[in-house]
């Protein structure tokens, strides 16, 4: 939409960019066999310069975080589609690319299923990344794409069940555009990363991504329960507990997604009407319809797991965790010191992001920034606070840019 004064907006120019329906080299048929794979190998050794990389899960679907389809393309070979269920192992392609830079999009998310199937690159690009050090705030591919190269690419598919199979020719189009323009984005990219000075910040993020361990696992993941909130006591909160345990054994034995198998406020409604009987776990929404009734032994005994519970057994409730970090909603009633230094550490990063034409999150994780408040050397000056940032995993240009005016606000605190 223009403006009032009658000028063209950056959304103008979006809309106006031309549209990339399909690939321009056509749509290639995913490599199935080991001899596809072997003249794919032998091609991309030949192929020259960096490697666009992508893949496709089945988030929402399955358990797993497999990935379901594997798209690489290469300058001198064009774009190849991998079925990773056809060939689940695909680490001779690291030989082939040797020491090419891979460029991902987000790179974080498919890096672990990528690893599964033996592909780890020696050197990464990542564009999404790359944005938000750019200080842009929508960092989609495609907006991305239109406002780095101003072309619109198709879209529609990122969110379907990637397992399927066959895989319907128009997701071949949307899974190959994923890549079509990934090498002149990361030139585009590399280019006002030098002239906003941030290319070596730009490196340091990349190995860190390229480097980084798997996530572990939450220590009570059954908290995140969507409406867990409802919940009044600690027997129903055992219930919870249980059935999301039963359900999430469930789901990986079916590689199904938990949500699929029994929604949250399922399990959150039989927790807090726990039932007596499997007849009254039977009469509640959900519960009531023929596929929940196949599993109603395998629910209700969760229930019954949770009803057999001592009380000294049963899970605290939310807000009573003796965890050191309390949620940041407790800090100002637990540590009111730490809570005004948390105030004074989010004001210097937010003003040193705006500063710098970077998002806060990416000048320094917000986890980063509460550890930094909760537990603060003292007394707070540069060194002791540039040590305990980088003890904490920021990284050198972060450091660089932060430690100072944070030692200079916190020390202002203490003095008060």
């Amino acid at each position: 939409m223009a403006d009032p004064s009658g000028t063209a907006t950056p959304e103008d120019a979006i809309a106006a960019a031309p549209l990339l329906g399909e690939p321009v080299d056509g749509v290639p048929e995913p490599l199935t066999t080991s001899a596809e794979l072997a003249d794919l190998v032998e091609r991309m050794r030949a192929g020259s310069g960096p490697v666009a990389v992508d893949a496709e899960r089945a988030s929402g679907y399955r358990y797993s975080s497999r990935a379901y389809l594997v798209q690489l393309r290469r300058d001198g070979v064009g774009t190849a589609l991998i079925d990773p269920v056809a060939l689940p192992a695909l680490s001779v392609l690291n030989d082939a690319l040797g020491d090419a830079e891979w460029i991902l999009h987000a790179a974080n998310q498919d890096l672990p299923c990528l690893a599964e199937l033996g592909l780890a690159p020696r050197s990464l690009f990542d564009t999404e990344l790359a944005g938000r050090l750019l200080g842009d705030e929508r960092v989609s591919l495609g907006r991305m794409v239109e406002q780095h190269l101003g072309v619109r690419l198709e879209k529609g598919h990122s969110a379907a069940d990637w397992s399927t199979r066959p895989l319907p020719h128009e997701w071949l189009i949307y899974a190959a555009l994923d890549v079509e323009l990934l090498i002149p984005l990361r030139d585009a990219l590399i280019a006002e990363l030098r002239t906003q000075g941030k290319l070596d910040w730009a490196a340091q993020e990349f190995e860190a991504v390229r480097q980084a361990r798997p996530v572990e696992g939450r220590a009570e993941p059954w908290r995140r329960t969507s409406g867990i909130h409802r919940v009044r006591n600690r027997r129903q909160l055992a219930a919870v507990r249980a059935l999301w345990y039963a359900r999430d054994r469930y789901a990986a034995q079916r590689d199904v997604a938990p949500g699929r198998v029994l929604p949250d406020s399922a399990l959150v409604d039989a927790a807090m009407h726990l039932p007596q009987r499997s007849e009254d776990l039977a009469a509640l929404p959900v519960f009531s319809g023929p596929r929940q009734r196949r599993q109603l032994g395998r629910w209700f005994g969760a229930v019954r797991e949770a009803l057999a519970l001592p009380d000294s057994e049963l899970p605290p409730m939310a807000g009573t965790s003796t965890d050191p970090m309390p949620p940041v909603s407790r800090w100002r009633e637990r540590d009111p010191a730490a809570a005004d230094r948390l105030a004074a550490c989010r004001s210097v990063v937010s003003a040193t992001a705006e500063r710098r034409s970077v998002l806060a999150q990416n000048l320094l994780a917000s986890d980063v920034v509460r550890a930094l408040a909760w537990e603060t050397p003292d007394p707070p000056e540069e060194a002791q606070i540039r040590a305990r940032l980088t003890e904490l995993g920021a990284r050198r240009w972060q450091v660089d840019l932060t430690a100072a005016p944070l030692a200079a606000a916190l020390g202002s605190l203490g003095g008060e």
